[in-house]
């Protein structure tokens, strides 16, 4: 068995059917260092309850998924939504403080899509831009980064109006890149044209939160959201943005993050594992060669 990388994180979105205190037992088995959790998760155990598992496990917290979902127009909906991520905040701070020496108080936002009844794209990206300035301050006093992220356009309508990097470092760009950042994850941005000028980009303006990666196979599944493989399966080619997102400094955990049915009917060691070989061959090398 391939030795893991001490830089891999495993998300825990790849072990979704798997409970906290399983994914944790997994991802020490497998002898990995980090994970990202999930808020249902945790929830479902309790926040004090889950910060006490992951501090007893001896793992590294590398992110918490997902804040976001802030595109709807004024009103008591979208109250609850900020008000929900706020409680996201304090979570994704409370488990960092809880990981293991090394980890990252990062939450992750998806931007939400287009709410139902509208065609303004625009103004929907303009709601996250508002969202994000109202939950700034609350990020800042917890000490706890809000990561953007760029969802495949594929998503627009129902989950992401931030499509690109670019788009989500213009947003990015009206805060401080110790409070808003962006994630890099190859399953998002590989088709972007301008993907390693962006990244550059990201890397002056100190904005990568998180790295994350996962390949990119057709035919898609019917829920395109469960379209996620290993590193290796698929076609994006992930030695040169690996070394993009290297040659900006980034220094962090790196996550595999992959929603795909099979996967998640896996054995959750076995999936850990899987996880291990695949990153020790498609993104170790760039890592170690420098």
């Amino acid at each position: 068995m391939t030795h893991p990388d001490p830089r891999l994180s495993i998300n825990q979105a790849t072990l979704k059917r798997a409970s906290l205190a399983e994914a944790l037992q997994a991802t020490v088995d497998a002898g990995v260092q980090a994970i990202g959790l999930w808020r249902e998760p945790v929830q479902e155990v309790g926040l004090a309850t889950a910060a006490r598992m992951l501090a007893d496990s001896g793992l590294r917290f590398s992110t918490h998924c997902r804040g976001g979902f802030f595109t709807l127009p004024e009103g008591p909906e979208r109250r609850a939504a900020l008000d929900d991520n706020r409680r996201a905040i304090d979570e994704a701070a409370t488990l960092a403080a809880a990981g293991a020496t090394g980890s990252q108080a990062v939450l992750v936002l998806v931007a939400g899509g287009i709410p139902d009844g509208s065609r303004d794209l625009a103004g929907a990206r303009e709601r996250v831009r508002d969202a994000i300035g109202e939950l700034a301050p609350d990020a800042a006093a917890a000490g706890v980064t809000l990561a953007i992220e760029p969802l495949h356009p594929m998503y627009v309508s129902d989950r992401a109006v931030v499509s690109t990097l670019g788009q989500a470092l213009d947003i990015a760009a009206d805060f401080d890149p110790g409070v808003v950042g962006v994630t890099v994850d190859t399953f998002h941005v590989w088709w972007d044209p301008d993907v390693l000028a962006q990244i550059a980009r990201a890397g002056r303006e100190r904005r990568i939160a998180t790295y994350q990666v996962c390949d990119w196979k057709t035919p898609l599944a019917a829920d395109v959201l469960l379209s996620r493989h290993y590193p290796g399966e698929g076609v994006i080619d992930f030695a040169p943005l690996t070394r993009a997102v290297l040659d900006t400094g980034y220094d962090r955990d790196i996550e595999v993050e992959i929603f795909n049915e099979d996967v998640w009917s896996t054995e959750p060691l076995r999936a850990v594992q899987l996880a291990v070989r695949a990153f020790g061959a498609l993104v170790s090398p760039q890592l170690h060669s420098r």
